[in-house]
């Protein structure tokens, strides 16, 4: 189990980034990813602090922190996930000195990192028919198909599917209340394979929730009748890429990429896509627009009469 506070060694320096973490948590209401993400980013600079030798904030300097990024490309991590522990830096810094735990703000001015080009991985039209073809012939693979047709046909986050519960769907309007970052909620509409998916499974769900002590609200549960993990649906996912035979790197996040780049390429617009996947700036969405973008310029090679022998 992952876990909830920094342990570097060092009392002073572990005290101050739990007591941030604490505050993120408690004030911030972030999602258990977007949490996890910070502690990790937080973990790893308080190690390198502790590595330096150093038992106050008020004697980091940017020169170090800048140092310590470096060293994170170096040890091969892309420039988002930099990017994103910049994020976790600045945030610290500026909540030790709006608590005047430091006397100045030395991440006011940094600027960040430029973000390399970066598109999301999507599978293709035979690859997602592979995925969502299950074999139904048990209760646990009823659940199986119920969820990855959530994912694909309605674009969720793996947080967002598992937090799930018995209340969130509505088949008479045909419609899913969804809980977002930040404890958002959203409301999109029911995809008839999912939904047919979904009935499917509710049919079966009660032998799974007869299994121990079962969860009695959660959708979608495990082989002890708990509210399935993100990690169990991971595990799902990966055996299921294995048994397909397909080599495109996936993971849970690509069939939400899948299924914003499938509504785009079949004619929806950007503004709705935004809305469906819970994205506040549009900016994020766009990046499919680059997928697609590059697909027609590989299609118009391909198939171009012209083109070199």
């Amino acid at each position: 189990m992952k876990k909830k506070i920094i342990d570097t060694g060092n009392i002073e320096i572990d005290d101050i980034i739990n007591d941030y973490l604490t505050y993120i948590k408690t004030e911030k209401k972030l999602s258990v990813n977007t949490y996890d993400n910070y502690l990790d980013d937080l973990d790893s600079y308080g190690k390198y602090i502790v590595q330096k030798k150093i038992n106050d904030f008020n004697n980091i300097t940017l020169k170090m922190v800048n140092e310590y990024l470096k060293n994170l490309g170096k040890n091969g991590l892309k420039s988002r996930t930099i990017a994103r522990h910049t994020t976790s830096i600045r945030e610290l810094h500026k909540y030790l000195f709006k608590t005047k735990k430091v006397e100045n703000n030395i991440m006011e001015n940094f600027t960040s990192i430029k973000l390399g080009k970066y598109l999301p991985t999507v599978l293709q039209e035979d690859e997602i028919s592979k995925v969502l073809d299950v074999q139904l012939d048990n209760a646990f693979k009823y659940r199986d198909k119920a969820m990855l047709e959530l994912m694909y046909g309605d674009g969720l986050r793996v947080s967002e599917l598992v937090n799930l519960s018995i209340y969130s769907v509505d088949f008479e309007n045909d419609i899913i209340l969804i809980e977002g970052k930040g404890s958002k909620e959203r409301i999109v509409p029911l995809n008839p394979y999912a939904k047919e998916a979904l009935l499917n499974y509710l049919e079966v769900r009660n032998s799974l929730l007869k299994r121990q002590n079962g969860d009695t609200e959660k959708l979608f549960l495990n082989n002890h009748g708990k509210g399935i993990s993100r990690q169990g649906f991971n595990f799902i996912l990966k055996n299921i890429l294995e048994d397909k035979d397909i080599k495109t790197h996936a993971t849970p996040h690509t069939l939400r990429h899948t299924f914003a780049t499938d509504l785009l390429n079949n004619g929806a617009d950007l503004k709705s896509i935004q809305t469906l996947l819970g994205h506040e700036d549009i900016a994020t969405t766009s990046i499919y627009t680059h997928v697609v973008n590059n697909k027609i310029k590989d299609d118009y090679i391909k198939y171009n009469i012209r083109k070199e022998d």
